[in-house]
């Protein structure tokens, strides 16, 4: 924690290090826009539509909200923005054996169905923006997969699993502020298993793994970090495409 007034001030002894005893001792620089800034993130909250005033002032605060990833444009009103705080309330939306097979308890092939996935996704949102989530289902959750045989033999299915978190890309996600993406099968031998993120539109991120799991290591730390705006997953090592 900074420093915030005199009666904050500590007295250290004179074996810590210098640069210690000065950290403590004087006040940190102050942000200007620190204060009108929270007033905007809080105005964005409390507005219906997530909206504010269009003057400069205003605007030029949204740029740099925007910049630090405390603000993102609003899935569900036109014009609008919704804060990050306000994001890291809602839950994200995985298989629900997802950690049985993170601790290798269960085969990959019998994670929970998308279908189920989202369906969990829908119903946690409003009434009113159901409908909208529904248009979206078979772009994000994909047609539902039959077990398949070849004589008399059960093929192996790709795995495709779903998941959605908050967030927001080059474009709004979904309805209620989601990104979606997958842990998947690429077929590829170098890279067998990747994890995308897509928003809305087109924009999209990838990571590429040499195992299941290697995939299922940087998945905990992507659902970790929600919510994000996508430009910030180049942290995690994944690639902008």
């Amino acid at each position: 924690m900074g420093y915030t007034g005199s009666e904050d001030r500590r007295w250290l002894p004179l074996d810590f290090p210098m640069p210690v005893r000065l950290a403590v001792a004087l006040p940190m620089p102050h942000d200007p826009n620190e204060q009108f800034d929270h007033a905007v993130l809080d105005k964005i909250e409390q507005s219906p539509i997530g909206a504010v005033p269009g003057t400069p002032a205003y605007q030029d605060a949204l740029k740099r909200l925007y910049a630090t990833h405390q603000a993102y444009a609003d899935a569900d009103h036109k014009d609008g923005h919704v804060t990050a705080r306000s994001l890291t309330k809602l839950p994200s939306f995985h298989a629900s054996n997802l950690e049985e097979v993170i601790a290798g308890r269960l085969n990959p092939e019998h994670l929970e169905r998308n279908a189920g996935i989202f369906d969990r996704y829908v119903q946690s949102l409003p009434a009113d923006r159901r409908a909208r989530a529904e248009a979206r289902r078979l772009q994000v959750a994909g047609k539902p997969v039959h077990h398949r045989k070849h004589d008399g033999t059960p093929v192996h299915d790709i795995i495709h699993s779903l998941f959605l978190v908050p967030g927001a890309g080059p474009h709004p996600g979904l309805p209620g502020n989601y990104l979606y993406g997958s842990l998947y099968e690429t077929g590829h031998a170098a890279t067998p298993w990747a994890i995308n993120v897509h928003d809305s539109d087109d924009g999209a991120a990838v990571f590429e793994a040499p195992d299941l799991a290697a995939a299922l290591v940087k998945l905990e730390e992507l659902l970790a970090s929600a919510p994000f705006n996508m430009n910030e997953l180049e942290t995690l090592e994944f690639r902008l495409v």
